[in-house]
């Protein structure tokens, strides 16, 4: 697969946590409904959820796929936050130091995806460098146990909290703190080790500190 991707999906990433004490019912939520509800939304291509294995803060990920970032312009995509369940109200109510990006795919090196995810947030002239590009593209490439590196460029505007139809400053998805104009780096293989490893050594490549990147093991799918 070429490093310069032939396709332009989008992603939201919602990455978060929750209060221990509800944490049943917050799972129960998300993949009974929540799931079910965003990618049946027009030009969502499938949903995907993690959980931290690094002992880390925020240990919940999920990632949903689009056709294209203007999905997330669309009326369809904005008519979801109009009406709302009560069970979506409480669990994002309980979602806690959430961070939403809406971003575009950039780079893609490799193929398919991996139960085991490594990622980081980097500015993004550090990973449009010639020399991390293909420092990437041959880690997907080349080691055992990696899959593919990608990589999504922050729509900052696109990622500013949606009001929902209970209340405009409701907790969670809809109201997360905005970020700035950066650039997820996604790292996905076989193995936790493989994933990881690479992910700190491009991490390092683009003068951040390894220690940044988080590991996520992968939850489940869902495809429209």
């Amino acid at each position: 697969m070429s490093d310069q991707p032939t396709r332009r999906p989008g992603q939201l990433c919602i990455w978060t946590d929750t209060d221990a004490r509800t944490e049943d019912d917050f799972n129960a939520w998300y993949d009974r409904e929540h799931m079910q509800e965003r990618v049946a939304i027009a030009g969502f291509r499938h949903a995907r959820r993690f959980l931290a294995n690094d002992g880390g803060a925020r240990r919940y990920l999920a990632l949903y796929e689009t056709e294209a970032l203007a999905v997330f312009r669309s009326d369809a995509y904005r008519r979801a936050f109009t009406v709302q369940t009560d069970w979506s109200l409480r669990s994002f109510a309980r979602m806690r130091d959430t961070q939403r990006r809406v971003g575009e795919l950039v780079f893609e090196a490799g193929a398919g995806e991996g139960g085991r995810l490594a990622l980081f947030v980097a500015p993004p002239a550090a990973i449009a460098a010639a020399a991390w590009r293909e420092a990437a593209g041959a880690a997907a490439r080349g080691t055992p146990g990696l899959h593919a590196v990608r990589v999504f460029a922050t729509d900052a505007s696109l990622s500013a909290p949606l009001a929902t139809g209970g209340d405009a400053t409701t907790h969670g998805e809809a109201a997360a703190r905005t970020t700035p104009g950066d650039a997820l780096v996604l790292v996905e293989g076989s193995t936790n080790g493989s994933v990881h490893a690479a992910a700190a050594r491009l991490a390092a490549l683009a003068d951040l500190d390894p220690a940044g990147v988080r590991g996520f093991d992968l939850l489940w799918r869902l495809a429209a």
